[in-house]
C-alpha cells in the first residue's frame, strides 16, 4: 500500500503543478488581453480625441468666416447707408436750390423789398447749392473744420444746445 499511496501523492502534487501551471498560464494570458485591450482602448481614446480637435478646428474655421462674412455685411451696410444719406442730400439741397430760383422769379426785382427779397432767394440757391456739391459727408468734413479752428464757441454752442433740449425734455 506504500506504492499505492507514493502515487497518489505523485499524481496529485502532480495535478497541483498542472493546475498551478494552467493557473498561471491564464493570468498570463489575462494580463496580455488587458495589455492588448489597454492598447486599443489607448489607441481609441488617441484617434477619438484627434478627431475632437480636427472638428473643434473647423469650428472655429467656420465661426472666424462666420465672423468675417457678418463684419463685410455690415461695412457694406453702413457705406449704403452713407451714401443713400449722400444721395438724400443731394436732391435735398437741389430741390431747396429749385425753391430759390421760384422765389427769385416770383418776388419783386426792384426797391428796397426787391432787394431783400432777392438777396433772400440767392442765400436759398447757395444753401442749396451748398447741399447739393458737398453732400452730407462733405458737411461732416466742413463742420469738423469749423470745430477744430474754433474750438471754444463750438463748445458752447453744444453746451447752448444741450442746455435747451434739457429744458425743452423737462417740460
Amino acid at each position: 500500500m506504500a506504492s499505492s499511496s507514493f502515487t497518489k501523492e505523485n499524481k496529485g502534487t502532480e495535478q497541483f503543478g498542472k493546475a498551478k501551471e494552467a493557473g498561471n498560464e491564464a493570468m498570463n494570458k489575462t494580463k496580455e488581453a488587458g495589455r492588448e485591450i489597454g492598447g486599443a482602448a489607448k489607441e481609441t481614446g488617441s484617434n477619438v480625441m484627434d478627431k475632437a480637435k480636427e472638428v473643434g478646428g473647423d469650428v472655429m474655421d467656420k465661426t472666424k468666416d462666420a465672423v468675417s462674412a457678418v463684419g463685410e455685411m455690415a461695412s457694406s451696410a453702413a457705406s449704403s447707408v452713407g451714401h443713400k444719406a449722400d444721395d438724400l442730400a443731394s436732391s435735398t439741397g437741389h430741390g431747396i436750390r429749385g425753391m430759390g430760383e421760384s422765389l427769385a422769379h416770383a418776388m419783386p426785382h426792384g426797391g428796397v423789398a426787391g432787394g431783400a427779397a432777392q438777396a433772400l432767394a440767392e442765400g436759398i440757391q447757395g444753401t442749396g447749392r451748398y447741399l447739393e456739391e458737398t453732400k452730407l459727408s462733405g458737411m461732416a468734413k466742413d463742420m469738423e473744420g469749423v470745430v477744430r479752428s474754433h474750438p471754444i464757441p463750438a463748445l458752447l454752442v453744444c453746451f447752448g444746445l444741450g442746455f435747451c433740449l434739457g429744458r425743452a425734455m423737462k417740460d
